[in-house]
């Protein structure tokens, strides 16, 4: 492909390419992640510059094509993207679900982007609202204020875009914050995340309980947004994570067969896994059993109505 920078990675074992990056997807219509006729799409803003990347899964390795100013830096990280330094090897089932869970993806890799904004700014858009509300959020945010993707457009997806750089999150408008459907909460935090981009970003380097640490010192990012940014961003297998509403219940139930499971319980049933925690949680959300709902879903906010 002309003006295509390529590169060529072979994994040590079974892989499972769209699957290991479906984390970094947020939702179905996200403007910078595609997945299409076996190619997956994604953009980045790197510390050089923004980059598409075009991923395909040849002969047991993993192709990629790149494209703008960040191609050389996102190619030269590839292997870590693709979780080349996660050790899954290292992981032992302690549960004969998980076990199961365990043999049934033989392809799990952690990925590591080394990118925390990327995956923190729609980590802040997801708090406190349902998936649905957070996804339209980071869609329509990264539709008007990003820019359109680099690389041939008769090849790509259509409607592909680059999230936008901190200065231009900053100069969102409280209105369009607003049109977006994110409150004043979320928007702050991510406006405080902006201003100190750069030493947000060097927790993508960082130990687990120093990263968490450095995250959290930002009004308005919790244990859940630290955790759910750095199981991206540093493919991090301890980081678990808690304050989640729903996922204590999946654990404890897959692990156990009841409900109503806490926080605590559920770090109660993953202690035997401390260090790889967050890959028995990824195990049993992809193959565990989950219990039958009982309440309706939570309805659709929208306030840009209000």
């Amino acid at each position: 492909m002309t003006g295509a920078v390529v590169r060529r990675w072979e994994p040590s074992g079974p892989y499972d390419l769209p699957g290991n990056l479906r984390v970094l997807r947020r939702g179905p219509g996200d403007p910078t992640h595609r997945l299409r006729d076996g190619e997956l799409w994604r953009t980045s803003r790197t510390p050089d510059g923004p980059v598409t990347l075009r991923l395909t899964s040849e002969s047991g390795a993993v192709c990629a094509q790149a494209w703008g100013s960040g191609a050389d830096w996102a190619l030269d990280r590839l292997p870590a993207l693709l979780g080349e330094s996660d050790r899954p090897e290292e992981f032992v089932p302690r549960h004969r679900v998980v076990l199961r869970a365990h043999r049934a993806r033989p392809g799990l890799r952690l990925v590591r982007t080394g990118l925390v904004l990327e995956s923190l700014i729609p980590s802040v858009l997801e708090q406190k609202v349902t998936t649905d509300e957070a996804y339209r959020a980071w869609r329509l945010l990264v539709r008007r204020y990003g820019e359109p993707a680099p690389g041939p457009a008769q090849l790509m997806p259509p409607g592909m875009y680059v999230m936008p750089g901190p200065r231009e999150w900053r100069h969102i408008p409280s209105w369009e914050w607003h049109r977006a459907g994110v409150d004043g909460k979320r928007s702050a935090a991510v406006l405080r995340a902006c201003r100190v981009a750069p030493r947000l970003e060097e927790a993508a380097g960082m130990p687990l309980p120093q990263a968490l640490h450095r995250l959290q010192l930002v009004p308005g990012i919790g244990p859940w947004t630290a955790a759910e940014t750095l199981q991206r961003s540093n493919g991090d297998p301890d980081a678990v994570t808690v304050g989640d509403l729903h996922l204590p219940g999946i654990i404890g139930y897959a692990l156990t067969g009841r409900r109503g499971l806490d926080d605590e319980a559920m770090l109660e049933l993953l202690a035997p896994y401390a260090g790889q925690r967050h890959r028995a949680t990824r195990l049993l959300l992809a193959e565990g059993p989950v219990p039958a709902r009982r309440a309706p879903r939570f309805p659709v906010g929208d306030i840009a109505r209000l």
